[in-house]
C-alpha cells in the first residue's frame, strides 16, 4: 500500500549494528603490509614479522579523526583541553585461500572480521624479494578475488547453518500459524533470499533490501554487509612519484565488481618511516623532501565516513570536544554519545551551524544575527 499523501517517508534502516562506538578492521592476505600500516597509524608495537600468521589475536587501537573545525574551535575558545573524535582500528591477521574452510586459522580470523563494522581491504602493489607473497607471483586482481570469495563463502556457510537449523520448524508450520509463526516464516524467507544472492557471487551490501530485510540481515552479522575501503600499499618510490603499474588494474577490478567503493593508495614504508621520526619538524622536513604528505588523514576520514558516522561539537572553558554519532541521528540519539542521562532528559537544545559560527566570528555575533537555532529531540 502506498503511503498516504503528505505522510513522512519511511526512514531507511542502515545496514550494520546501531551505535556510535563502531570499529573498522584491516583485512587482506598475509604479507601485504597490514601490521606495518597498523603500527604506523597507531604508533603501537604489533609484531610485523615476515610470515603469514604473526598476528594471531586482533590488535585494537583508537586513532584521532582529523577535523579543521575542531582546530578552529580550539583556537577560538582556548579551552583547557581538546578531544577529537576517534576511529577504532583493528589489525586482523592475514586470510589465505580456503580460510572459510579453516585454512591458515581462517575460521578464527573470519570471526574477528565479524566483530567489526567496516573493512579496510589492503592490497599489495609492491615487489620486495625479502617479503614473500603467499600466492607466489604478484597478481592484485587474484588477491582481491581471494579475499572477497572467502568472505562470501563464510556468509553462505553462516546462512546455510541458520537455514538447516530452522527448515524443519518452518515446514511444520505449514500455511497457517500465529502472528509469531508468520514472523518466523518471513524471516526464514529473507535469509534464504539473502543466501541465494551471496551464493551467486554478490556482496550483501550491494543488494537492494527493504527495511524488513535489513533488520534480518543485521541480526546475522554478515561479512559482506560491511562497507569496504580499499587501501593499496605501494612502494615508497611509487608513492613519491605517484605512479604504480598495478593501480589501474585494481581500479578496474573495483569499478567492475564493487562500483562506488573508495580506493586510496599509500605506502606502508613511507608511513612507517614518517611515524618513526621523533618530532613534527623532522616529519615536516621528510614530507618536503619526498614531496608527498601522509595518506593517513584521508584514510581515517574515509573509514569514518564509510561507517556512516559524523560528529558534533561542544565547546566551553574546560574542553572543546568532537562527539561521534550516526548520520541522521536525532538529537537524543546524538546526546547518548555524551551521557545516557542527558539523552533521556533532553527536551531541546541550542544549535549553531559551524560555517555560520565561523562566518559570524563567534557565538555572541551569531546570536545577534538571529542564527542561534533551537531544536527539539525529534
Amino acid at each position: 500500500m502506498a503511503p498516504k499523501k503528505g505522510a513522512p517517508a519511511e526512514e531507511k534502516v542502515q545496514l550494520g549494528r546501531p551505535g556510535n562506538n563502531l570499529k573498522i578492521g584491516v583485512v587482506g592476505l598475509p604479507n601485504v603490509g597490514k601490521s606495518t600500516f597498523f603500527n604506523a597509524i597507531t604508533n603501537s608495537a604489533v609484531a610485523a614479522e615476515n610470515y603469514p600468521f604473526c598476528t594471531i589475536d586482533p590488535e585494537e587501537s583508537r586513532v584521532a579523526v582529523p577535523d579543521e573545525r575542531l582546530d578552529w574551535l580550539n583556537e577560538k575558545v582556548k579551552p583547557a583541553g581538546k578531544t577529537p573524535a576517534f576511529l577504532t582500528v583493528i589489525d586482523i591477521a592475514g586470510l589465505v585461500k580456503g580460510a572459510a574452510e579453516g585454512a591458515g586459522l581462517g575460521n578464527a580470523f573470519l570471526s574477528h572480521i565479524s566483530a567489526v563494522d567496516g573493512i579496510f581491504h589492503m592490497i599489495r602493489a609492491f615487489t620486495d624479494p625479502d617479503v614473500v607473497h603467499v600466492e607466489g607471483e604478484m597478481d592484485p586482481a587474484r588477491d582481491l578475488e581471494i579475499i572477497h570469495n572467502e568472505l562470501r563463502l563464510k556468509d553462505v556457510a553462516m546462512l546455510n547453518k541458520y537455514i538447516d537449523l530452522n527448515q524443519r520448524v518452518i515446514d511444520r508450520m505449514g500455511g497457517g500459524g500465529s502472528v509469531e509463526d508468520k514472523k518466523k516464516k518471513d524471516e526464514f524467507a529473507i535469509v534464504v533470499r539473502v543466501r541465494d544472492w551471496v551464493a551467486k557471487g554478490n556482496d550483501v551490501r550491494k543488494g537492494e533490501w527493504s527495511n524488513k530485510d535489513i533488520e534480518v540481515i543485521n541480526s546475522q552479522s554478515l561479512l559482506t554487509a560491511k562497507p569496504v575501503t580499499y587501501l593499496v600499499n605501494v612502494s615508497e618510490k611509487d608513492y613519491a612519484r605517484k605512479k604504480n603499474k598495478y593501480l589501474l588494474l585494481i581500479k578496474k577490478w573495483i569499478d567492475e565488481n564493487n562500483p562506488g567503493d573508495k580506493l586510496i593508495p599509500f605506502s606502508g614504508v613511507f608511513e612507517s618511516n614518517l611515524a618513526a621520526l621523533p618530532d613534527a619538524a623532522q616529519r615536516k622536513a621528510y614530507t618536503e623532501e619526498m614531496k608527498v604528505e601522509s595518506a593517513f588523514p584521508k584514510i581515517i576520514t574515509t573509514g569514518y565516513d564509510s561507517l556512516n558516522l559524523m560528529h558534533f561539537f561542544t565547546a566551553g572553558e574546560k574542553e572543546v570536544r568532537a562527539w561521534t554519532c550516526r548520520k541522521g541521528a536525532k538529537m537524543n540519539e546524538a546526546a547518548r554519545s555524551i551521557h545516557n542521562d542527558i539523552a533521556d532528559s533532553l527536551i531541546q537544545v541550542d544549535v549553531m551551524k559551524f560555517d555560520e559560527l565561523k562566518a559570524a566570528g563567534g557565538e555572541a555575533e551569531l546570536k545577534a544575527a538571529g542564527r542561534l537555532l533551537t531544536r527539539s529531540k525529534d
